[in-house]
């Protein structure tokens, strides 16, 4: 008898993954760290997903898919299970995630503009002398000389 999503009551681990995008050594490991509940077992002995457990697990997915570490995912999970969360909880949590992704858009822009510096200064000839490399052997020392 299908469920309210159309699915079947029980799934295998390889229909749970292609409806999820979440592969079964994921699934495996998320229900070893205690993310996910272990599924039941059939008489066989394989795991048999729920709907519920889909649910679950496509919300574990694109939270990931936003960025969010497992922690974080975590504690997503929590508010969403629990009815009595306020939802600014739900949000300090996101725009704390905001503020880790602006940081590291800020990083990957300084290494962009180090990069396109280097690339510029490079002849990219015959000649053996490469600032890139340079910079590579001497870390930031090269960089900091060059600003400071």
């Amino acid at each position: 008898m299908p469920d309210d999503l159309g699915l079947s009551p029980y799934m295998n681990i390889g229909t749970v993954s292609a409806l999820t995008g979440v592969s079964a050594k994921t699934m495996r490991y998320y229900e070893s760290i205690g993310l996910t509940e272990e599924p039941v077992r059939a008489a066989n002995r394989y795991r048999a997903y729920s709907a519920r457990d889909v649910s679950v697990l496509r919300f574990i997915q694109r939270s990931r898919s936003l960025g969010f570490s497992v922690r974080d995912v975590r504690d997503l999970l929590s508010l969403w299970n629990d009815q009595e969360r306020a939802s600014a909880n739900v949000k300090a949590l996101a725009l704390r995630h905001i503020g880790a992704i602006e940081s590291k858009i800020a990083e990957l822009r300084s290494i962009r503009e180090t990069l396109l510096d280097l690339t510029e200064r490079c002849h990219g000839d015959d000649r053996p002398d490469c600032p890139i490399l340079a910079d590579l052997a001497n870390g930031e020392v090269e960089s900091r000389r060059r600003v400071g």
